[in-house]
Order: C-alpha cells, then sequence, then structure tokens
C-alpha cells in the first residue's frame, strides 16, 4: 500500500498527549501480532514509560488521514552509560549519544518508504555527535536498512535476560 499523504507528529518529553501512550501500544500490538505470546514483548508498555519519562525523550508518529501507522523514538543517553561505550576504544572525542530506541511501522505500511521518513524526521536537528541502536540479527534485512542510512555494527548486546542479543549500531550524526 502506498501511503497518500503521511503526517508527522513530533512529540517532546513534558508535552505528551494524552492518548500517546495507548496510540503507540497499539501499533505495536500491530506490528507484532504474530509475536505477542512471547513475555519479552508483552513488556513493551513499560518500555514505553520509562523511555517517555526520560528528559529529552522525542517521538514522532506517522498518521496517513488520522489513523497511525509508525513511530520512532529515543532519548539522549546518559554519559558513559551508552550502549556502544564497551565496544568503541578509544571513544569518539564528541561522544554525546542519542539512542534510538524504537521504530515500528504497522505491516500495511511497510516497504513504502515511511520507516526512513520516521528515522530522518526524529534525527533532524538532533544536538548529539551520534546515534546508536539496537537491532535482532535474526532480522537482517532490517540490519541492512539501518546500515543504508549510515549505522555500523559495533558490537553485541543483551540488555535483559529475556531479551535477543542484539547488534549495536553506531552513526555519525554530524
Amino acid at each position: 500500500m502506498e501511503p497518500t499523504m503521511i503526517e508527522l507528529r513530533h512529540y517532546h518529553h513534558g508535552e505528551l498527549p494524552a492518548g500517546l501512550r495507548e496510540l503507540l501500544i497499539n501499533v505495536h500490538a500491530d506490528a507484532y501480532a504474530a509475536e505477542m505470546e512471547d513475555p519479552f514483548v508483552q513488556r513493551f508498555p513499560w518500555f514505553v514509560d520509562h523511555w517517555s519519562a526520560l528528559d529529552g525523550f522525542a517521538c514522532v508518529v506517522g498518521f496517513d488521514g488520522e489513523e497511525p501507522i509508525g513511530f520512532a523514538y529515543g532519548a539522549p543517553a546518559r554519559t558513559g552509560r551508552e550502549w556502544w561505550r564497551e565496544h568503541v576504544v578509544p571513544a569518539p572525542e564528541r561522544d554525546s549519544t542519542f539512542s534510538f530506541s524504537e521504530l515500528m511501522v504497522r505491516p500495511r505500511w511497510r516497504k513504502t518508504g515511511v520507516a526512513e521518513r520516521l528515522h530522518s524526521a526524529l534525527m533532524a536537528d538532533r544536538p548529539e555527535a551520534l546515534a546508536v541502536l539496537l537491532v535482532d540479527p535474526e532480522h537482517p534485512k532490517v540490519q541492512a536498512l539501518y546500515e543504508s542510512w549510515g549505522y555500523r555494527k559495533v558490537g553485541d548486546r543483551q540488555p535483559f535476560p529475556d531479551s535477543p542479543r542484539y547488534a549495536v549500531m553506531l552513526r555519525s550524526l554530524r
């Protein structure tokens, strides 16, 4: 499906509208419908609450008309706690980092360019020098997509005992 006209709406910590949490959870449920029995996937509401409470939280939601079709969000990393830190030695001179936590597009709108538009809108005008994300290497096409956007794998990380072991991907924002 080719979206007709996508509207991108930006949200930030401290100015989140009522209903945004439920919107993100509902898009996630659609995107992960086949995996909703997985306990780690079921914890997504906790991740929404955690990330949206962080200073500097930024979120972009795409709409086709009034229908939410996807989102991207993240927040600045705390110095010394960046996901790449243990894998890149020596650390870059400019090491301020935006942790790109989630990019989700509902199945009906995949392969239409929406993911790249959401990512670009989220990263536009970021003051940090770097962006980092985690991607499940069981999805090589997704990892290749991030590589096409300038990310490179720098290591592996399992952030939770019940999570997959992710590829840590880093890119310069300058």
